[in-house]
């Protein structure tokens, strides 16, 4: 099964090729306002591959500038292919090696986010929460449960940094059993989308 999976929702991005045993994969510091190093990799990644059958994007949480650059570029690629898209939480591709973990994130206007995930399945969340709920709720949780986050979070002392991966999401894409985004893919909106109208003209 020929396989292209990109991710570039947080500070790392990475794209990678699965094609039954052999994998390419690339990752880069992934500049969320500038995205010629994801083109870069991606063309060096395409050399290296004939059409994929499967494309998969991370979904996020998390830059949605970055997530709509993947997916409109997934789009592209798949129409020359004609290949399968889909879609996957960034949230539940972390590299990791624990079977069940929790992912937090800076959500702005003074909010942030709790996810619970189990075997790479979103269990809970993505939940909005303040600060003081968030510390609450971690403080409740197992002392063992791993808690991850995309960027540095030094007020919740329990997060480590840990990044999605386009190499998780490639395998994960070969598991029939999963429930995949399927088109129109759109970003994990921790909000409702804002829509900003224009103002009606005056007429003096």
């Amino acid at each position: 099964m020929k396989i292209l999976a990109l991710e570039i929702s947080t500070a790392r991005g990475s794209a990678a090729w699965l094609n039954g045993e052999v994998d390419l994969v690339r990752e880069w510091p992934n500049d969320r306002k500038h995205s010629g190093l994801f083109f870069e990799n991606l063309a060096e990644l395409q050399k290296q591959f004939d059409l994929p059958k499967t494309i998969i994007v991370g979904l996020g949480p998390g830059s949605y500038a970055g997530i709509r650059i993947a997916i409109s570029t997934a789009i592209g690629l798949q129409l020359a292919a004609n290949a399968r898209l889909m879609g996957y939480p960034s949230i539940c591709a972390v590299e990791t090696e624990e079977n069940e973990y929790c992912v937090i994130g800076d959500a702005r206007r003074s909010t942030f986010f709790f996810a619970r995930i189990r075997t790479n399945d979103l269990v809970e969340g993505p939940t909005l929460l303040s600060e003081a709920e968030l510390r609450e709720k971690l403080d409740k949780l197992e002392d063992k449960m791993p808690i991850f986050s995309s960027e540095p979070l030094p007020q919740f002392e329990r997060a480590a940094i840990r990044y999605p991966s386009a190499q998780v999401l490639a395998r994960l894409a070969q598991d029939p059993e999963r429930s995949f985004s399927l088109p129109p893919l759109e970003p994990m909106y921790l909000r409702e989308p804002h829509i900003t109208m224009p103002r009606s003209a005056t007429t003096t």
